[in-house]
């Protein structure tokens, strides 16, 4: 465990970093422990050009394996527009409700394209 991940600037650069060049689009997670410190970083689902299956059940076990006290959902869109869809938006609410009721908090979701990741926290989105 590094220093704790405290900075949203910091955060979507590292989301960036991982998800920017794939040419399929990926929904990863960044588990964290109480303090905000990195346990984990696993791209969860894969899907195509322009959409990924994303299964709250599934996030919620990961979380779990990993005894996350909170996580941020990043994911790219291989066009290069990072503006989030109403679909991303409904699939981060139902995580939120989800994983809410197992005690982990949703600090954030990035959604990386060509320009700075945008946050949904950021646009008060959650």
């Amino acid at each position: 465990r590094g220093e704790a991940l405290t900075d949203p600037t910091r955060a979507g650069e590292y989301f960036a970093r991982r998800l920017r060049d794939l040419p399929h689009e990926v929904f990863a997670c960044l588990f964290l422990d109480t303090r905000h410190r990195s346990l984990a970083f696993e791209e969860l689902f894969r899907g195509t050009l322009d959409g990924a299956e994303v299964h709250p059940r599934e996030v919620v076990k990961r979380c779990l394996a990993h005894n996350a006290a909170a996580v941020i959902l990043g994911h790219n869109h291989p066009s290069g527009v990072a503006e989030p869809s109403a679909a991303d938006r409904a699939v981060t609410r139902r995580l939120g409700e989800a994983l809410g009721l197992v005690g982990v908090r949703l600090l954030d979701h990035f959604v990386v394209g060509d320009g700075p990741p945008v946050s949904l926290a950021a646009r008060g989105w959650i």
